[in-house]
């Protein structure tokens, strides 16, 4: 699993669900030989696992049941690391890609698997690392979140780069996302995860980019959804000419996409000129519309999101006396909700400009009984002024390192239920271990497909004082 990052979020710093770091450096050359193995279970990557020549062997593109000819990618003291190459015999729930790229681009790991496999693996995953790490079950599984694997993202990065044939010629332009296993991109022309507008609009940016005169200065394009605009965000390393502006403007005027540009932190909107630069998203349930600047973290599956809302508030429980803590609250996607059923709600976050976010959608959804909230959250915050007079309800949403420091603390508070929303579920089970020895019970759990068809296990859980 990654680094522990401390809770508080430095400008800058996305809570995107990364998958977890492997080891860096193998111990010796990947062999040349390409053995045939049997695939056994699923590690908690949700890779195949397998055993030869005395060790174990972690497989990508695999699943468990079958039978694969692989290809060595790494030796390690320990362990060593392959990627099937031939499918021998295989599992009933092995699936053709709906992805061309598949094979290479490391945004999905697991196309070649049906969705309802992917959900139960993952399920096992978060049942697994419970019992591993803190020896426990919950008293129910809840039924997974599912929704459509396909088209769902609302945000996605695109790297550009240009990059020399090893034949020799002029650099060509790859533009996508890296490959699997590697820093180096793949070069893509459509992506079965993005809407299929978006996903049809690629082949142009490439076009865009090839003829702009500062084609090698523009280093990532990134593109963010909300519910009535989509915008665009080119990021380019010095000015742009006149020339090369007007070519962005015409692509986003044509398909009516917002423009901004970025050559410092802050990207700035070009177009539409209407003093704003927010896009927006919706939750019906709650009648609240949430706004966002382009570079904001949001949860990227709309229909997840909205069905992981439901159910933390299902969960929750809050009530028009509870007083109720929301902690690593973003831009309010969990406060304002709440506040729509409790006396009064505090979001805290760790980043600035997330929080002030959170006290504009407030506002603009006529909300008075929030309070947002910037703290460094790795310490003992119990006596922080918003944090006297305790609460009756907690719920939290951390970054991947998970909330050790954080469920320490809110002990402290005896809330009779905390929602914790994971998106790691070792980390979840490590800070469940914690709860139990405070006094909490788990009494649910389930996943969450926030993420299909890659090995990213979301999942939720209800803790109750004993």
């Amino acid at each position: 699993m990654p680094s522990k990052r401390p809770p508080f979020r430095a400008p800058g710093k996305r809570r995107n669900a990364a998958p977890p770091k492997r080891p860096t450096k193998p111990s010796a050359k990947p062999s040349v030989n390409t053995p045939t193995v049997t695939i056994d279970a699923f590690s908690h990557e949700v890779r195949g696992i397998a055993r030869h020549d005395g060790k174990t062997l972690f497989v990508d593109n695999a699943l468990p049941g079958e039978t694969v000819k692989v290809r060595y990618t790494a030796h390690r003291a320990r362990f060593d690391e392959a990627t099937a190459i031939e499918v021998i015999d295989s599992a009933e729930s092995r699936r053709t890609a709906p992805c061309p790229h598949f094979d290479l681009c490391g945004g999905c790991a697991l196309q070649h698997m049906a969705v309802d496999a992917q959900v139960r693996a993952k399920q096992q995953i978060l049942l697994d690392q419970l019992q591993r790490f803190a020896k426990t079950s919950p008293e129910e599984v809840l039924p997974p979140i599912i929704g459509d694997p396909l088209g769902y993202r609302r945000k996605a990065r695109l790297g550009v780069r240009f990059v020399k044939p090893k034949s020799g010629g002029k650099p060509r332009l790859v533009l996508g996302f890296r490959e699997k296993g590697s820093n180096d991109l793949t070069d893509i022309e459509q992506c079965a995860v993005l809407p299929t507008d978006i996903s049809a609009l690629i082949p142009e940016l490439r076009r865009t980019i090839e003829v702009c005169s500062t084609r090698k200065q523009i280093s990532h394009i990134e593109i963010a959804i909300g519910d009535d605009h989509s915008a665009l965000v080119v990021r380019h390393l010095q000015p742009l000419p006149a020339e090369d502006r007007e070519r962005w403007l015409a692509l986003a005027q044509t398909h009516q996409l917002h423009l901004y540009l970025q050559a410092d932190d802050l990207a700035h909107k070009v177009w539409p000129d209407d003093q704003s630069d927010r896009l927006s998203y919706g939750l019906p349930e709650f009648s609240l519309n949430l706004q966002f600047h382009p570079q904001d973290f949001i949860q990227v599956n709309v229909d997840i999101n909205r069905q992981m809302v439901h159910r933390a508030i299902e969960l929750l429980d809050p009530q028009q006396d509870d007083r109720v803590l929301d902690l690593f609250c973003g831009l309010g996607n969990f406060t304002l909700p709440i506040a729509t059923r409790a006396r009064e709600v505090v979001g805290v976050e760790g980043l600035l400009s997330l929080t002030q976010r959170g006290k504009e959608n407030a506002a603009a959804n006529r909300l008075d009984n929030i309070q947002f909230q910037a703290a460094d959250l790795s310490g003992d915050f119990s006596r922080s002024p918003w944090a006297r007079g305790g609460f009756d309800k907690v719920l939290l949403d951390p970054p991947r390192t998970g909330a050790l420091e954080v469920v320490r603390n809110i002990a402290q508070f005896n809330a009779r239920r905390i929602v914790y929303v994971s998106c790691n579920p070792a980390t979840l089970a490590r800070d469940t271990a914690e709860l139990l020895q405070r006094g909490y019970r788990l009494s649910k759990a389930g996943v969450m497909d926030m993420f299909p068809h890659t090995t990213h296990v979301e999942s939720i859980a209800l803790f109750e004082k004993t």
